[in-house]
């Protein structure tokens, strides 16, 4: 008997597999911390929750494509603010490219006219 395929397994991996170039995309557009990176997730119907933002944050500053400072918050305690370094530039250009070559791809093997 086939297995069927697990369309939500096959979702949910995809998603993964593209949240890092979404974060640097959300950070090239300015300073953020997790809770307002979360939200602009959601607003594109990526639900993220933080356990799995958290650590794409830590590896992309491991990375060295990411900084972070303190600030005091206007209400609760301060947030850390995440920032684009001259290196994540560079990766989040390098996963431009990787992406349009990717969607040339899936589009020629759709056979779709561009």
């Amino acid at each position: 008997m086939a297995e069927t395929i697990n369309i939500d397994n096959v979702k949910s991996q995809m998603r993964k597999g593209i949240l890092e170039y979404c974060v640097l995309l959300i950070l090239s557009k300015g300073d953020s911390y997790a809770p307002q990176i979360i939200q602009e997730l959601k607003e594109a119907n990526m639900n993220v929750v933080e356990g799995t933002l958290y650590p794409i944050l830590t590896r992309q500053k491991n990375q060295g494509l990411l900084a972070y400072r303190w600030e005091e918050s206007p209400q609760g305690p301060p947030r850390k603010y995440y920032s684009m370094t001259d290196k994540g530039r560079q990766a989040l250009a390098e996963l431009d490219a990787v992406w349009s070559e990717m969607n040339e791809q899936i589009l020629t093997i759709k056979n779709i006219e561009q």
